[in-house]
């Protein structure tokens, strides 16, 4: 059990390095009582952030389970997972909450590990496709020549991975069959092809049409999170043009993407930091604005996720801790 410890914990400590220097990084140079000189400047924005908020995570629930049908899942169970793994996202390393949506709840979803696998997949490349193309959008004109040109070329491989998982789940099977019947026989090569038919079998049940939805419902997510931005700024009076808070938000949440402590403490705020002073933002203010956003948002995310989870675990009376339950997640799809 020591052993295991340490071996978390060194798995944990770059993460946390990492974190302590962008917050170092973001906050060098601004004083504790320009932090405790945050006020509300315009009070009733904070119903802006509390709504947009319950909207953009209810509507991430929603199409979830659309991805889910084939697999007949309903939405109270698939809303409880999802939370749930958020909240464990925002507090365990390695993305946890996103294996446990995989492995530990797929026998209240009803679904086989590859198929909730793909659906993960699918949510990911969709959001990161949303948000790489809002920050080219809203990307300042004061931005470096090759800062764009990574965007756009991340914008195009998006776009790319996109249309070949949506469009081309029906026509990849046979080929995958194909190449998997040429290789030497085994029980492992077996259980890689059983894992992609089913995969491409749960994308291929969403459809053309069920995938333009659940394209347009992403955009409507992130044009909730972005109000939530937008909210939070005039919440606090912060001083910066109509785009600002726009590119924040797409910045931020790419932010994610860069390895550091669970919640991406550390990133977001110099995301935010960065892409406000792009449009006019003063320095000390855009960070305090963006370590103030993140807290709400990793409370608000956690506790609403953590509560579910808590009720759940209530009503069936498991009291198996969970770092237990985490311990005996299977290392490889069953």
């Amino acid at each position: 059990m020591t052993s295991t410890r340490s071996r978390n914990l060194l798995k944990t400590l770059p993460g946390l390095l990492i974190s302590a220097f962008f917050l170092w990084y973001t906050f060098k140079g601004i004083s504790f009582a320009q932090i405790r000189a945050l006020r509300f400047a315009h009070p009733s924005w904070i119903f802006g952030v509390l709504g947009f908020t319950l909207a953009s995570y209810t509507l991430r629930c929603v199409r979830w389970t659309r991805m889910m049908r084939p697999t007949g899942a309903s939405f109270p169970v698939c809303a409880r997972v999802l939370m749930t793994s958020l909240a464990a996202n925002n507090i365990l390393p390695l993305r946890i909450g996103d294996i446990m949506r995989v492995f530990t709840y797929a026998g209240d979803l009803g679904a086989s590990p590859s198929a909730i696998l793909s659906t993960v997949i699918l949510e990911k490349l969709l959001d990161i496709f949303t948000l790489v193309l809002l920050f080219v959008v809203f990307m300042g004109s004061g931005v470096a020549p090759h800062y764009r040109l990574v965007a756009e070329l991340t914008l195009a491989i998006s776009a790319i991975g996109l249309l070949v998982i949506l469009l081309g789940a029906r026509i990849l099977e046979a080929p995958i069959r194909r190449l998997f019947a040429r290789l030497p026989q085994n029980h492992k090569l077996a259980k890689i092809e059983h894992w992609f038919v089913l995969a491409l079998d749960c994308i291929r049940q969403i459809g053309i049409s069920g995938s333009l939805l659940l394209l347009l419902q992403s955009a409507v997510i992130w044009a909730c999170e972005g109000m939530i931005f937008v909210s939070a700024a005039h919440l606090i009076g912060l001083v910066t043009d109509r785009i600002g808070p726009w590119q924040a938000v797409s910045a931020a949440n790419l932010s994610y993407l860069i390895p550091s402590s669970p919640g991406a403490i550390g990133t977001f705020e110099l995301a935010v930091r960065t892409s406000l002073l792009s449009h006019g933002a003063v320095a000390s203010q855009a960070a305090i604005y963006g370590l103030a956003l993140h807290a709400w948002l990793l409370i608000s995310v956690t506790g609403a996720g953590g509560l579910i989870f808590l009720i759940h675990r209530f009503r069936i009376h498991n009291t198996r801790p969970l770092l237990k339950e985490i311990e005996t997640l299977p290392a490889e799809l069953p």
